[in-house]
């Protein structure tokens, strides 16, 4: 197991090139499965969660081949093996439940176990077997197992969510593009990523067209074709060095992000006093004179994201008053509080809303990373805290930060990571 020490009290000047979106790329790999051509992805990240889905649809029976240099995975078709999606790989990544979608739609059959990923609440696959089943699905969960089967084809149907669900929304379009006839399914989420599934998968040959901002219609066609596409910027990871900048009072441009999909999250900077400046559409130069105070809560996009919650809770600990931050997404996201609280911050939890009175100086210490977002959050207040801080159980990080460490060292960051 490994651990991050950090020596604080460093500004961070330079430029970080932002990765491909984590988020975007999981079901696109997922979306593979149906496809029975070539399937070209670039700009793929180089973290744990994408290598784990690789070996799960080399589980499957994928041929996969995976550039980490270019940051390209080519993917073959071949016979499938197995229409399964085992405990020990879904159990470090809740994605592998989006295999669930694709294999029953495009082989009638489905056996997948219950997600895992980040200790943030219970999540739970409800929606996803709901709309399954309105498709013709027979589902039961047995021994920790989906089993899904459909006698022969699932069909077209129409769905209403009764609450935003990202992965859900990414199910059942993945189940639908295939179908005979046309499905609608209305409360969809609009996160950035699911517009790149979708655009992925008309790109291959579906028809996904927008009623409206929530609603969507999938006339199901005969097949899908090979393509070649690439990834969005992930804008968590571009929203993460922004406040790496702003925490350390430094100077950092980010280059390849997409500015479009990141106004949710430049505009709660800005309130918080970041300065932008946008030299070109993909780049912008992050920087502050003061850190202030706000209110903010957690919504569906195109809300403020809640994996930005932890980030920005480490930054309003250095903020000029009081602030508050609401979590209405997930029920359990505040695990990062103790740990920042270790540090010294100034933080008291009421019900969903963690209430933040800012300090004038985080201390060193040794801390816990509990989930992926919150690890990234200790890594920000021990960047600015005075002295040494040490993060265990950083094993969290590889899931979703490509060369967090270096990027983090070529602006200028005292940071190592160790063996524990």
């Amino acid at each position: 197991m490994k651990k991050l020490v950090i020596q604080g009290g460093k500004k961070l000047y330079g430029t970080i090139n932002i990765s491909g979106s984590k988020n975007a790329s999981l079901p696109i790999l997922a979306a593979s499965l149906l496809i029975d051509e070539v399937v070209t992805l670039k700009n793929i990240p180089n973290v744990k969660d994408i290598l784990t889905m690789i070996v799960l649809l080399e589980n499957i029976g994928k041929k996969i081949e995976f550039s980490a240099a270019k940051n390209e995975v080519k993917i073959y078709p071949q016979k499938i093996k197995k229409l399964e999606a085992p405990y020990n790989l879904v159990k470090t990544m809740r994605a592998g439940v989006l295999v669930l979608g694709p294999l029953i739609s495009k082989y009638g059959y489905a056996k997948v176990s219950l997600p895992g990923g980040c200790a943030i609440g219970s999540r739970p696959v409800d929606l996803h077997i709901e709309a399954l089943k309105k498709m013709g699905a027979k589902i039961k969960i047995d021994n920790g197992y989906i089993l899904a089967e459909v006698a022969e084809k699932l069909k077209a149907t129409n769905f209403k969510f009764p609450s935003v669900s990202v992965g859900a929304t990414e199910n059942l379009i993945m189940a639908s593009v295939l179908c005979e006839g046309k499905t609608l399914i209305k409360n969809i989420a609009i996160e950035p990523e699911i517009l790149d599934l979708i655009d992925f998968l008309n790109h291959s040959g579906a028809k996904i067209l927008f009623n409206s901002k929530r609603s969507i219609t999938i006339e199901g066609v005969d097949r899908l074709r090979g393509v070649s596409y690439t990834i969005i910027p992930d804008r968590i990871e571009a929203g993460t060095y922004a406040i790496a900048s702003l925490i350390t009072n430094g100077k950092i441009t980010l280059n390849k992000i997409n500015k479009d999909i990141m106004k949710n999250i430049f505009d709660v900077l800005k309130k918080a006093g970041a300065q932008l400046d946008f030299k070109k559409t993909n780049s912008v130069t992050v920087s502050r004179k003061k850190i202030k105070s706000l209110n903010v809560k957690t919504l569906p996009y195109p809300g403020f994201p809640t994996d930005m919650q932890a980030q920005l809770m480490s930054l309003l600990c250095l903020s000029k008053g009081k602030s508050v931050i609401k979590e209405d997404i997930f029920e359990n996201r505040f695990l990062h509080v103790p740990e920042l609280k270790r540090l010294g911050a100034n933080i008291k939890i009421k019900n969903q809303s963690a209430h933040i009175v800012g300090i004038e100086k985080l201390k060193g210490a040794e801390v816990m990373a509990t989930d992926l977002r919150a690890s990234v959050s200790l890594v920000l207040a021990g960047l600015v805290a005075q002295g040494t801080t040490t993060i265990n159980r950083v094993y969290h990080l590889e899931r979703g930060y490509e060369n967090l460490v270096g990027k983090l060292k070529k602006c200028g960051a005292k940071i190592v990571l160790k063996d524990a």
